[in-house]
């Protein structure tokens, strides 16, 4: 059965209550001015380095808000696909399978786009680029990236624009598309929202996403949190409730009290399953 809604996505679903409610926080507070960054005067001329670091607390028009939320929530599959302290709180050794995304990756998405323009693309430009636009839009296109990577399309189809001659031939002039094709136009126009500081942060937030699936994202140490954190009950006891119930179900159907069981049958069976699940968590 699909699953609906935030159903097994607790983070995707914080993630979009912040979205939205800082939004509506700073709105109401009158704070938007403190959040976007212009290299001059806010960095060179004021000093006012703490904006590199909230710069991502959130969006500042409600387009934006809009198509982020929409985003992160059609996003939600990676949270099911990866487990929620994958997704989120765990970190792991150099392979990526073991890292967390979230965090792994917040100090790059925070300190890269503001660091690179400051120092590279707006010197190249004689100082034309000098707008960073507020908002987590580079968290949300690094996790676009594991969607694009992880998530298979399901059918293909092609958008015809009509038939041309070449010589004795017909050519038929189209695009080919698949599914997932229009699970990209929200962030497309999340990303030319306020070009180019938009476009420059979606392309950052692209190649970490990216050097995170390669495995060449440095600085990840081994650290977990408690499950509770997250709002989980942990692998262990959800591993124990199904083993009770199918052990449940398995003495109905068969008559046979399974606490009367050879012990280690029991356990040869079970152990299996539950590493099959721990394989693919």
């Amino acid at each position: 059965m699909l699953s609906s809604g935030f159903t097994n996505a607790p983070v995707t679903r914080s993630l979009v209550i912040g979205v939205v409610l800082s939004a509506f926080l700073a709105s109401i507070t009158d704070t938007k001015y403190y959040l976007w960054i212009e290299i001059r005067p806010h960095i060179l001329d004021y000093h006012q380095l703490w904006r590199l670091l909230t710069w991502q607390f959130c969006y500042t028009n409600s387009a934006e808000v809009l198509f982020a939320a929409m985003t992160f929530y059609q996003l939600r599959v990676i949270e099911r696909l990866w487990g929620s302290r994958k997704f989120a709180v765990c970190f792991g050794n150099h392979n990526h399978k073991n890292n967390s995304f979230l965090l792994s990756t917040l100090p790059y998405t925070t300190l890269l786009p503001p660091i690179l323009l400051a120092t590279v693309l707006r010197p190249l430009s004689f100082g034309r680029i000098n707008y960073l636009p507020a908002g987590p839009t580079p968290l949300l296109f690094a996790l676009m990236a594991q969607y694009h990577a992880a998530i298979p399309y399901i059918y293909k189809y092609r958008l015809s624009s009509g038939m041309g001659s070449s010589g004795n031939e017909q050519t038929e002039y189209g695009m080919n598309l698949t599914s997932k094709s229009t699970s990209y136009i929200l962030p497309l126009q999340l990303a030319l929202s306020q070009f180019p500081g938009s476009a420059i942060a979606a392309a950052i937030g692209w190649l970490v996403g990216f050097a995170y699936r390669r495995e060449i994202l440095p600085g990840a140490t081994r650290w977990r949190v408690p499950e509770w954190v997250i709002g989980g009950t942990g692998q262990k006891g959800r591993y124990n409730s199904l083993r009770r119930r199918m052990e449940g179900e398995a003495g109905r159907a068969t008559g046979v009290d399974n606490d009367n069981r050879e012990q280690p049958r029991r356990r040869g069976v079970v152990g299996g399953l539950v590493d099959q699940f721990r394989g693919a968590a």
